[in-house]
C-alpha cells in the first residue's frame, strides 16, 4: 500500500497543513497549486506555469465530505480541476473521458462499489485515496473482485500505484483546532452512506459514552482504543513531526499514548527497512532540538469547562446557535426562514475576534463598519457619484482613472460588506439569547463559582423562578448547578438534595436531572479540577469580573442595529445586559500545557502534578528485554520499554493538546490565549467538539444506565 503526504512546515497550521494534503490529493498527488485569493485571482491564472489542467470527478462518501467541507469551497474544487463531486452510493452517470478520483473511507461496502464502478467502466482512470489506512484483507478483497470481473485493465498499470492511503481521518473547522471523524456503526442495516457523519453524531457514539459506560465491553474499549490512536496517528502525520508523547496515568489517555506511541515506533522501523517515511526529519534522538510534544489528557480532568457558559465569540456562537463543521445557521423569526454562514480561516473578522469577549466583537463591529463607509466614501468622492453601487453609470470617456481605481476596489468592497453584514446578522441572534436567558449574569455567576456559597446558588435559581425576562432556560440553571457541584469542595446530601428540588421546581425533567447524579458519583470516585484552583502561572487577571470600559462596545452595537432593523423590536435588546471582560485565568487544560510546554512560568502545583505524567519518545531505542548488559545500556540511553522515559522537564516551541472523551471552543479559546502570549504554537482537538447541550446528554445517558 502506498502513502502519500506533502511536505510540511513548521509555521504552517494544522488546518494548512491538511489543506495542502487534500489538493495534492485532488491535483493526483503532484504538488498541491496555491488557491488564489480573489482579489489575485486573475493575476494567478495569468501567471499560471504548472501547465494545463486536468478536469476530473471526485467520488466522496459522507465521511471524507465532512473532512472536505471545514477547509475547502466549491471554487477551490473548480481551481484543482475538479469539475463535479458526487457520493459513492448516488446513482453517476458515466463518464468515459474523465479520470477519477475517489477520496473514501476503506470499508467493504466502499470497496464494493468501487468494484462495480470499475466494471462498469465509468471513468476514464481510477485515482484511489482512502482518508486512513486500507487493511490489508479489503485490498485483497479489491484485488480479488476486480480479477474477477476481469476489469483489471481499468486501471492502467503505471496508475495501480495511486491506490494512497491519505492519513486524513480528522476534521479542522478552525486553523489549530480538529476532532477525529467518528466510528463508523457496525448495523448493517444502516445505509453506509450514512454511518459515521460528524454532523450526525449521537450520544452512544461519543469516545466519552464509550469509555465510560458500565455495559462497555473489555473488547469494545480495546476497539475505541485503537481506532482513537489510529486516527490521532493520522494527525501526526499530517503534522510532519514525531513528537514526545506526554500523558496522565491509569487512565483512557495512557491507554491511547500508550498505543499512538506503538503506532509510530512501527512505522519508523518500517521506514528504516524501505527507506519511506510519512515524517521529516526532526533531529531524531533522545532528546533532539526542535521537536513539539504531544499532550494526551483524559476528559475527566476537567468536566467543568465542558458545562460552564462561555462569554468569547466563538464559544457563545457554538452553544447558542446551530453550528456544525464550520457553519452556522440562524433563524430568521421576520421572514420565517433560516440562514447559513461559512466561518472559515479566510473570513479575516472571524480569523481575528474568534477568541475575543462579545463586548470586544461589539466594538470591532462597529469599528469595521466605520472602516469600510470611510473606504466607501473616498470612491464615490473621487468619482463623483453619490453611492457605490452608481459606479456603472460613470461616463467611462471622462472618468476613466477614476472608473479604474473604483473597479480595481470595488469588488472587495462589496465582499468586505457582505462579510459585515454576516456577522452583525450573527451577532444580532446572540444578542437575542443572552437577553432572552441571562447569560451575562450566569457568566458572571459561574466566572466567581469558587466564591459562591450553596445558600446564594439556590437564591439564585428561586429568584430565576420569580423573573419574566431574562430567564434562563431549565438546562441552562441545570448546567450552573453542575459547574458549581463539581467547583465546591464539599457538598452535603442536604444542600444536594435542594439542589435537586430547585432543579426540578424550574423545570428540568427527571431524565435531565441524571446528567447531574451521574457527576454526583463522578465526584465521589475522583478528584474533580476547581476552577478556583486553575489560575496560576502567567494568568494574572487584567481587570477581572466588569469592566467599565466593554460597555461601549455594546452601545455602539445597539445603534448600529437600531438603526438597520429598527421595525425588528431591537431598540431596547441590549438594555440591561452586563458587561463583563472574563478574567483571564488558565483552565485545567492550559495550566498542565504550560507545565510541559514553559516550566518556567509554570506553577509549582501544576510541575508536580505534571512531573508524574508518562513520557514516550517514540524514536529512542527500546531497552532489552532481559540481561545486565542491555539494563546498563537501557538505563544510558534513558529508556524503557517502548520509549518510556525517566520524566523529566522540557521546554517546547510547537506542542499539541487531545482531549480523550471530546473538545469545547471555551479550552480552544483559553489555550489559545495562552499560546500568543507566550509565544507558543499549539493546536487543540478531542475525539470530538462537543457543545455544553450536547455534553450533557451523554452525562445523563450515563447517569441513566
Amino acid at each position: 500500500m502506498a502513502h502519500q503526504k506533502t511536505t510540511t512546515t513548521q509555521a504552517s497550521t494544522l488546518q494548512q497543513l491538511q489543506t495542502n494534503s487534500l489538493l495534492s490529493l485532488l491535483n493526483l498527488n503532484a504538488p498541491p497549486p496555491t488557491i488564489a485569493s480573489e482579489k489575485n485571482a486573475l493575476t494567478s491564472l495569468g501567471n499560471n506555469t504548472t501547465g494545463p489542467t486536468v478536469w476530473k470527478v471526485l467520488i466522496l462518501d459522507n465521511r471524507t465530505k465532512d473532512v472536505l467541507a471545514t477547509v475547502l469551497r466549491v471554487q477551490d474544487l473548480r481551481d484543482v480541476g475538479v469539475t463535479l463531486h458526487v457520493q459513492l452510493h448516488s446513482s453517476r452517470p458515466a463518464l468515459p473521458d474523465v479520470p477519477a478520483i475517489y477520496f473514501v473511507s476503506p470499508t467493504l461496502t466502499n470497496i464494493r462499489r468501487i468494484a462495480e464502478d470499475l466494471n462498469s467502466g465509468l471513468y476514464e482512470s481510477f485515482h484511489l485515496s482512502f482518508v486512513e489506512p486500507l487493511p490489508r484483507s479489503l485490498l485483497e478483497e479489491l484485488a480479488s473482485l476486480v480479477a474477477r470481473d476481469g476489469t483489471s485493465e481499468a486501471i492502467e498499470q503505471a496508475r495501480f500505484s495511486e491506490v494512497l492511503d491519505q492519513y486524513l481521518s480528522f476534521v479542522t473547522p478552525s486553523p489549530q483546532l480538529f476532532s477525529l471523524l467518528p466510528n463508523i456503526p457496525a448495523t448493517p442495516s444502516q445505509p453506509p452512506a450514512q454511518g459515521g457523519e460528524v454532523s450526525n453524531l449521537t450520544t452512544d457514539l461519543t469516545s466519552y459514552y464509550v469509555l465510560n459506560a458500565p455495559s462497555t465491553t473489555e473488547q469494545m474499549i480495546e476497539a475505541e482504543i485503537d481506532r482513537i490512536a489510529s486516527g490521532l496517528f493520522s494527525v501526526v502525520v499530517t503534522w510532519g513531526q514525531v513528537p514526545y508523547i506526554r500523558s496522565p496515568r491509569r487512565n483512557a489517555a495512557e491507554m491511547v499514548a500508550r498505543k499512538l506511541n506503538t503506532k509510530i515506533r512501527d512505522h519508523l522501523l518500517n521506514a528504516t527497512r524501505t527507506g519511506k517515511t510519512l515524517f521529516a526529519a526532526d533531529g531524531g534522538g533522545v532528546g533532539g532540538l526542535g521537536r513539539p510534544v504531544l499532550v494526551i489528557l483524559d476528559r475527566n480532568i476537567d468536566l467543568v469547562s465542558m458545562i460552564a457558559h462561555g462569554w468569547t465569540y466563538q464559544s457563545l456562537i457554538h452553544d447558542c446557535l446551530e453550528m456544525k463543521l464550520g457553519r452556522v445557521t440562524v433563524a430568521e423569526p421576520q421572514k420565517k426562514t433560516k440562514k447559513s454562514y461559512d466561518l472559515t480561516s479566510s473570513d479575516y473578522f472571524w480569523a481575528k475576534n474568534a477568541a475575543n469577549p462579545f463586548p470586544q466583537v461589539a466594538e470591532e463591529i462597529d469599528s469595521e463598519l466605520a472602516k469600510y463607509k470611510q473606504d466607501a466614501a473616498d470612491i464615490t468622492r473621487s468619482t463623483g457619484v453619490k453611492d457605490v453601487n452608481d459606479i456603472s453609470q460613470l461616463d467611462v470617456a471622462s472618468s476613466a482613472a477614476h472608473l479604474k481605481a473604483a473597479i480595481t476596489l470595488l469588488p472587495e468592497l462589496t465582499a468586505r460588506k457582505a462579510l459585515l453584514d454576516a456577522h452583525m446578522n450573527l451577532a444580532t441572534a446572540l444578542l437575542a439569547e443572552i437577553k432572552a436567558r441571562g447569560l451575562d449574569e450566569l457568566f458572571s455567576t459561574e466566572e466567581a463559582i469558587s466564591r459562591q456559597t450553596i445558600q446564594q446558588i439556590l437564591e439564585l435559581l428561586r429568584s430565576f423562578q420569580t423573573k419574566s425576562e431574562p430567564s434562563p432556560t431549565p438546562q441552562d440553571q441545570l448546567r450552573l448547578a453542575c459547574v458549581y457541584y463539581l467547583s465546591a469542595q464539599t457538598v452535603s446530601k442536604e444542600d444536594t438534595e435542594a439542589l435537586e428540588k430547585e432543579l426540578t421546581k424550574a423545570g428540568v425533567e427527571e431524565w435531565e436531572l441524571t446528567s447531574f447524579r451521574y457527576l454526583r458519583k463522578m465526584k465521589d470516585v475522583m478528584k474533580m479540577s476547581v476552577p478556583g484552583a486553575a489560575t496560576g502561572g502567567t494568568a494574572t487577571p487584567l481587570g477581572g469580573g466588569v469592566s467599565e470600559g466593554w460597555g461601549r462596545g455594546w452601545g455602539v452595537l445597539g445603534n448600529k442595529l437600531t438603526d438597520r432593523l429598527k421595525e425588528g423590536g431591537l431598540d431596547n435588546l441590549l438594555s440591561g445586559v452586563k458587561n463583563f471582560l472574563p478574567s483571564s485565568k488558565l483552565l485545567p487544560v492550559t495550566r498542565i500545557t504550560e507545565a510541559l510546554m514553559d516550566p518556567s512560568s509554570a506553577t509549582s502545583t501544576s510541575l508536580t502534578e505534571t512531573d508524574d505524567f508518562l513520557f514516550l519518545d517514540p524514536r529512542a531505542r527500546a531497552t532489552p528485554a532481559s540481561g545486565p548488559a542491555g539494563s546498563r545500556a537501557g538505563a544510558a540511553a534513558g529508556a524503557g520499554p517502548e520509549g518510556e522515559q525517566k520524566a523529566r522537564r522540557m521546554t517546547f516551541q510547537d506542542g499539541m493538546v487531545f482531549v480523550v472523551g471530546g473538545a469545547g471552543y471555551a479550552e480552544y479559546g483559553n489555550l489559545g490565549e495562552w499560546a500568543s502570549k507566550s509565544s507558543r504554537r499549539v493546536s487543540y482537538g478531542g475525539t470530538e467538539i462537543l457543545d455544553p447541550s450536547t455534553f450533557l446528554d451523554v452525562l445523563g445517558k450515563l447517569g441513566a444506565i
